[in-house]
């Protein structure tokens, strides 16, 4: 089952993260997404989130922090769009990045 998406909402970004990610990921993300697990989507979301804001400390880590804004954005309607393109502006300096570092391997 895909995530709820309104259909002004391009989620192009959010199925290339899914794509590139492993089987098991996915499924867990579909698995969360699903309409009746909201109670426990958002507080997964918001601890993810806090323990991002903590990321200096040990086992805590930045990483956090962006997967509680993602998952939190399944049911904050007004975060969904912001979300995912910020994710498509990463997505793209990650290609931006890696086609520079492709020629620089090529040339040197």
């Amino acid at each position: 089952m895909m995530p709820r998406l309104s259909p002004a909402t391009d989620d192009r970004p959010l199925q290339r993260l899914l794509a590139a990610l492993p089987a098991p990921m996915v499924r867990a993300y579909r698995w969360l997404c699903r309409p009746h697990l909201v109670w426990l989507r958002v507080p997964l979301a918001l601890m993810l989130f806090l323990g991002g804001c903590v990321g200096f400390l040990p086992i805590l880590g930045f990483w956090m922090l962006p997967l509680g804004v993602l998952l939190l954005a399944e049911d904050v309607p007004f975060l969904r769009r912001p979300t995912l393109r910020c994710l498509g502006k990463v997505q793209g300096w990650w290609d931006q990045y890696r086609l520079k570092r492709r020629r620089s391997d090529r040339g040197g």
